[in-house]
């Protein structure tokens, strides 16, 4: 029998049917997710399958979305709640960081909140400054969130349905331009564990460490620099918190250099953690300093072509490399 081959948002949806199906307690709630599917589509024929009590549309306040996801996961609900773009979730970070993720330590671990804020990220839609940043270090530097950022439909249906699994609050966040992706999706339900790299090209001369959207980049870079006789080695970190360091440490002893890759804007984005991390737990195995590859000092344009240029393309993951092995 074939792989079956299914676009991203399709295996996002499917995560969502299967955990609605399995779990009664599971709910999603968002701005036009139940009648109009979502704003890209993504939950479109849920409400009609599971009903208005189980797929809600809110009012468009991100606060009370994220409030009421995390209140209603305390008294014992799993809600996925969807903000329509990821710049919306600043109107809700009290809620988020002032509460859901602090409330499981301040009680002692007698309450949880076991719910999933879902989001779309990045650029390259020509949506413009408001709708096209990519704010993960933000998220990532509370303790008490977890935060992922799958960059195939595998992976975002295993690392999915752990985060609605999951006690403590999850970022999931979603690339704009991986929706309409496609790769093989196993059938049979699976789970990815939060918090686990994973190796999606083994090299041997550089390791690329990146994420989301930038996995795709970085593997067609690779395939570019094989035929120059560069042979690179992709680390897909796939969540931020929990850092999977071990998977880090163990690419560098093999291949002693590192580029880390990322679409934030370069200063203070989160490849500046992966990049002190090699530097300080894994400085003896480096042959040549971490470079980091982010995007540059500006809000994201409308205009496509400086949007493009905004943040690292293939060609740029290529010369960095090349300037890397030089070093």
């Amino acid at each position: 029998m074939p792989d079956r081959v299914i676009t991203y948002s399709e295996a996002i949806r499917e995560a969502l049917r299967e955990e609605l199906k399995n779990d009664p307690r599971v709910f999603l709630m968002g701005e036009d997710i139940g009648i109009y599917g979502g704003a890209f589509a993504v939950t479109l024929g849920l409400y009609e399958e599971f009903g208005p009590e189980r797929v809600i549309d809110t009012p468009i306040s991100e606060a009370a979305i994220i409030g009421a996801a995390a209140g209603a996961s305390l008294v014992g609900m799993r809600t996925v709640a969807e903000i329509q773009f990821s710049d919306f979730i600043a109107i809700g970070m009290d809620q988020l960081v002032n509460q859901a993720a602090k409330i499981r330590f301040m009680f002692g671990g007698k309450a949880a909140v076991p719910m999933v804020v879902r989001a779309p990220i990045g650029s390259g839609t020509g949506a413009a400054a408001q709708h096209s940043q990519s704010q993960e270090a933000w998220y990532a530097h509370v303790p008490g969130l977890k935060v992922v950022l799958p960059s195939n439909p595998a992976d975002a249906k295993g690392l999915l349905k752990s985060a609605i699994r999951d006690d403590n609050p999850v970022i999931f966040l979603e690339h704009k331009l991986l929706y309409k992706t496609k790769g093989v999706v196993p059938e049979e339900e699976y789970l990815i564990p939060i918090g686990k790299a994973d190796v999606k090209r083994s090299g041997a001369d550089l390791t690329i460490i990146g994420y989301s959207n930038l996995i795709p980049k970085s593997l067609q870079a690779a395939e570019k620099l094989a035929q120059e006789g560069i042979d690179v080695e992709v680390l897909d970190l796939r969540s931020l918190r929990p850092l999977d360091t071990e998977a880090i440490a163990q690419s560098i002893q093999k291949t002693h250099r590192a580029l880390v890759v990322y679409e934030a804007p370069q200063l203070g984005g989160f490849g500046a953690e992966v990049a002190a991390f090699i530097g300080e737990k894994c400085f003896d195995d480096l042959d040549s300093p971490v470079m980091r590859l982010g995007g540059l000092e500006m809000p994201p344009p409308y205009n496509p072509r400086l949007e493009k240029q905004l943040v690292p393309q293939v060609e740029d993951i290529v010369n960095g490399v090349r300037r890397l092995m030089k070093g």
